[in-house]
């Protein structure tokens, strides 16, 4: 609409839906203005100009106008795809499953440029850096809850207070590690020495190298039960996303 004040944000599909005729809901994420619901008309159309930023994990730069509670796009130009995601459909799900859980715990209206970041870094080191999806799922999730205030107490046994907790134990309703021997049963994620010192790495390291760690098979996957049992603990629903990656896996590949 001409004369209509606009904006420009640059943000991330997190989810597309399909609407009337040819036009689409997209929900943005954006660092200024956290999650926004975008009405792409015509988006749908193969003239459509901004139709390639208008599909799920397209990072562009729009230009929207606000009419009651709905933004809608005048404008839109890609900055990123994410090729090598489109490329594997494995990675593709694991990215939407990313998508999905940034959803979850972002709001209207509440910058968001961490949860930004964090979430487009994800989708960098599975698309251009190729990192194993059994690492970089836990590495996601963990430092994801930790951005969005559920970061556990992982630098010693919460009921001793060893360093080097005997049987490491992430307890995931508490958000505490312990001993094995120490505290109740609860909803205990046995850690070991490497799985406990990739957990600390990506709570308490640097955001930039969240993902340069190794683990041998059974460390990674206990890291990935721990961060799994931990993200369900702390937000008490279940990923559709989630279900269709490990419908897609193997005993094989799930060790990948």
């Amino acid at each position: 609409m001409a004369g209509t004040p606009c904006i420009v944000v640059k943000g991330i599909v997190l989810r597309e839906t399909e609407t009337r005729e040819a036009d689409k809901i997209l929900t943005l994420l954006t660092g200024e203005y956290g999650k926004l619901s975008v009405i792409a008309r015509g988006a749908r159309r193969k003239s459509c100009k901004f139709a390639a930023c208008a599909q799920s994990l397209a990072w562009s730069e729009w230009t929207l106008y606000q009419r009651g509670q709905w933004y809608y796009a005048r404008e839109g130009s890609t900055l990123e795809l994410f090729g090598g995601l489109r490329q594997d459909l494995d990675a593709m799900a694991l990215g939407f499953y990313f998508a999905e859980l940034t959803e979850a715990v972002t709001t209207e209206d509440s910058p968001s440029e961490e949860l930004l970041r964090h979430l487009l870094n994800g989708l960098y080191a599975l698309s251009a850096l190729h990192k194993p999806p059994a690492l970089a799922k836990p590495a996601f999730e963990l430092k994801l809850l930790c951005l969005a205030g559920y970061e556990p107490l992982a630098d010693a046994c919460a009921y001793c207070g060893a360093e080097e907790p005997e049987n490491p134990v992430l307890d995931a309703a508490q958000g505490i590690l312990r001993c094995g021997g120490c505290g109740g049963p609860g909803m205990a994620a046995p850690l070991c020495r490497d799985s406990l010192a990739a957990l600390r790495h990506i709570v308490y390291g640097d955001p930039k190298r969240l993902y340069a760690f190794t683990l041998g098979p059974e460390p990674m996957a206990r890291l990935g039960r721990a961060a799994e049992v931990f993200l369900f603990a702390q937000l008490e629903r279940k990923f559709r996303t989630l279900d269709f990656y490990k419908s897609l896996q193997t005993p094989e590949t799930l060790s990948k």
